[in-house]
């Protein structure tokens, strides 16, 4: 069988090490080991089944199947897995013996939908923008917003000085000084939801997120994780095979249209032009050219880039040269030439 390699960046990516841009830097760094020799050259190739990889020292384990996880984030709880200041994170939720991550954040004061896993390329492709993957959230604003304001939401203001992409904004339930939102976007900024919403004078109480992607949060309450359903794996699976058939930004080619340049009135089509003369080769037309047009008697005159024709100057006739009548022109001449001097 013939050896499968694989790039090293795309291999840390899927262990969970990092993210795939995360492994690049990992590698530029020194920080990763290929058979005990330092690597730090991007698109190194290796044998996941041979070759022995370590990052900072570590052992890095490369398995067929990834993991995923869904878990209910609840309020006041951080989106990583561990932290050093001993606030609550991920970690004290969820206990798996796979090294996992969160794809993508909700800052401590949110709750909802957080997926965990150890495949880096799809982490990658839930959270950039320019795949496109909805965030669906549920919020609740200070306020009524109207419906200007939530057009303008709609369309994307300037946060941070950068235009938001636009995202659809519904509301779902009035109060007497509040207002409960439908929120989806495919943007991912920082807080994007709470700036947007503080900015547009209706700041947020409550956010919830209840979709990532094709991952719906359901009946799940706040603090409890499951393991995804074989059917939701395989969504995910697939998102993963169209984004390696397709790249992202890269549309199929269209094929060139014709010339919308058209023929002149009375010019004969490329099919009906006469034969070539004897002795002459044909001369091919590029396709979608208008004919060449046949030379006539007439001249013609360029005028900026417009043509137009000039009709010949008619023939003056001419007259029969007196002899007699000349020469007494030249003899009258000269008479008055001597007269002068």
């Amino acid at each position: 069988m013939p050896e499968v390699l694989e790039r090293l960046q795309k291999l840390l990516a899927e262990a969970g090490v990092a993210s795939r841009r995360k492994a690049e830097q990992l590698i530029q760094e020194g920080r990763v080991t290929v058979n005990g020799r330092i690597v730090t050259q991007l698109g190194t190739k290796v044998n996941p089944a041979l070759d022995e990889v370590r990052v900072d020292g570590q052992k890095v384990k490369f398995s067929g199947h990834n993991v995923y996880v869904m878990l209910n984030k609840p309020r006041g709880v951080l989106s990583v897995m561990e932290d050093t200041r001993g606030q609550k994170s991920l970690g004290d939720l969820v206990q798996v013996p796979q090294r996992v991550f969160p794809v993508g954040r909700l800052d401590a004061s949110s709750e909802g939908l957080i997926l965990l896993t150890d495949d880096g390329e799809l982490a990658n492709l839930l959270t950039h923008p320019r795949y496109e993957h909805e965030k669906e959230y549920r919020a609740l604003v200070n306020g009524i917003p109207s419906e200007e304001t939530l057009e303008a939401w709609r369309r994307g203001i300037v946060l941070e000085g950068q235009q938001t992409a636009p995202a659809q904004v519904d509301i779902l339930r009035r109060e007497k000084d509040s207002a409960y939102l439908r929120i989806i976007m495919h943007e991912g900024r920082k807080r994007q939801v709470r700036e947007v919403a503080a900015l547009l004078g209706h700041p947020v109480r409550q956010l919830q997120r209840v979709r990532l992607g094709p991952l719906l949060l359901g009946t799940l309450k706040p603090g409890e994780w499951r393991h995804l359903t074989e059917a939701e794996v395989e969504q995910l699976t697939s998102i993963k095979r169209k984004a390696g058939a397709v790249k992202p930004g890269a549309a199929p080619r269209k094929p060139r249209p014709a010339s919308s340049k058209k023929p002149p009135a009375g010019a004969p089509a490329a099919a009906e032009r006469p034969p070539a003369q004897a002795g002459k080769p044909a001369r091919e037309q590029p396709p979608g050219r208008a004919p060449r047009r046949e030379r006539d008697d007439k001249p013609t005159v360029q005028e900026g880039k417009k043509r137009r024709s000039v009709p010949p100057s008619p023939t003056r006739p001419v007259k029969p040269v007196d002899e007699a009548a000349a020469k007494r022109d030249k003899n009258r001449r000269r008479d008055k030439g001597k007269k002068r001097s």
